[in-house]
């Protein structure tokens, strides 16, 4: 008998150990580093990246760290790949990654995009999400604001509940009309007639993009505030939202809210 359960014994230690090698390389992938970049070379942060089919369990966020890279694990196939990132020319490749344990990277380069005309870009020392940018289809030029030249610049205070966290809070900073009258845009007794086909575009770090027209702006023409803030409650804005974040007040819903705020552009429907 004892031949008999050493036979069954080694048949189980078989059946135990055997799908461990094999499945676990499955699961676990290929490991793969996208490396987003602009045509100097300057690593892209915050860069939204889609990946189909995505990959299996997909994170969380599908986009690159501060050192412009996303790492995640995908298994062996082809597979569509998007990148966008505010200020820039968003790009569709495809690629196949290999059965591998070795990390495959994978090369993505963007373009500055150009706003009439005018070539919209920041600081690569400063980090894109440090500098604001305000540009017109009627001003020669943009006017770019980094996190030092703003705080300099006269603030105002408002306190208004956000439903999501719900909860009172205080934001400091300036008023969206006090930055668009440096770019000499129409407001006050000026807006009026054309100057009302005028409206503007806000965009965030994460290309979420909201629109407001510009009668909405002019506290002589609209009872709400809109604001760029660029702290909350007497503390400086976190990472998660700053360091600036667009407020408006008369919403029902904090929607038009944009947090990691980067670009705002006044429009015409005419343009």
């Amino acid at each position: 008998m004892r031949p008999h359960n050493s036979y069954f014994a080694a048949l189980s230690a078989v059946l135990i150990l055997a799908p461990i090698s094999v499945p676990a390389f499955q699961a676990n992938g290929t490991p793969v580093t996208i490396i987003v970049s602009d045509v100097t070379g300057a690593r892209i942060t915050n860069a939204q990246i889609r990946i189909a089919p995505p990959p299996d369990p997909e994170p969380t966020k599908m986009e690159t760290n501060s050192e412009g890279i996303l790492s995640l694990s995908l298994k062996p196939g082809g597979y569509s790949i998007s990148v966008s990132c505010a200020g820039f020319i968003s790009i569709t490749m495809h690629f196949d990654v290999s059965r591998s344990k070795e990390v495959q990277t994978i090369p993505a380069v963007l373009q500055v995009a150009r706003l009439h005309g005018m070539e919209v870009s920041s600081d690569p020392s400063s980090g894109s999400n440090n500098v604001l940018t305000l540009s017109s289809y009627a001003h020669n030029g943009d006017l770019k604001l980094s996190a030092a030249d703003f705080k300099s610049l006269p603030h105002t205070s408002i306190t208004v509940h956000n439903p999501h966290t719900n909860a009172d809070e205080t934001y400091s900073g300036v008023a969206l009309a006090d930055l668009l009258a440096k770019l000499n845009v129409p407001l006050g007794p000026d807006l009026r007639g054309k100057a009302l086909e005028n409206y503007l575009v806000a965009t965030g770090a994460d290309g979420y993009k909201v629109v407001l027209a510009l009668a909405e702006l002019d506290p002589t023409f609209h009872p709400g505030e809109v604001l760029v803030a660029d702290a909350m409650n007497g503390q400086p804005l976190d990472a998660h939202s700053g360091p600036f974040k667009l407020i408006v007040t008369e919403d029902k819903r904090p929607a038009r809210w944009v947090r990691n705020l980067t670009f705002l552009e006044l429009r015409s429907i005419d343009n």
